[in-house]
């Protein structure tokens, strides 16, 4: 709202954008339709974020640190979307190798990194490096849950 005064200060005119804002809580669980969706605290470098459950698929991104009291949330998901920027250290973010360690920790049935950089290398060569349940996100993929 601090941003973006002009769209909720009550001035209508055509053009400005109709938003119905919705909090999200975390660990209060919220609808769309007929979907629950479970939010849950994951941390971004010093900042808490949201990661997701939604039955049994769990996204989380832009985050470097998982919580032992969020854990719960991620355990036995079919399927874990994981942010995996680069091989090296980052402040805010997982590594390859933490990513990794994650989706086992978690025992994911399958992963797939996303937010991943160009730092990484080319996907051909980067997929060939990981376990047969972790595969390297790409634009366009399709889950289905």
């Amino acid at each position: 709202k601090r941003e973006f005064q002009y769209i909720f200060d009550g001035t209508e005119y055509p053009g400005i954008p109709r938003i119905n804002l919705n909090t999200i809580n975390v660990n209060e669980p919220f609808n769309i339709g007929s979907l629950k969706i479970q939010p849950f605290e994951v941390i971004h470098h010093k900042m808490p974020v949201l990661g997701f459950r939604i039955k049994n698929f769990t996204y989380i991104t832009d985050a470097n640190h998982i919580p032992e009291y969020s854990r719960k949330m991620i355990l036995n998901s079919e399927i874990l979307v994981l942010n995996a920027l680069r091989r090296e250290a980052h402040i805010s973010h997982f590594t390859l190798s933490q990513a990794i360690a994650e989706s086992t920790q978690a025992k994911a049935h399958k992963t797939y990194l996303t937010h991943i950089s160009h730092q990484l290398g080319l996907h051909s060569q980067v997929q060939q490096e990981l376990p047969d349940d972790i595969f390297l996100a790409y634009d366009g993929l399709t889950l289905t849950l």
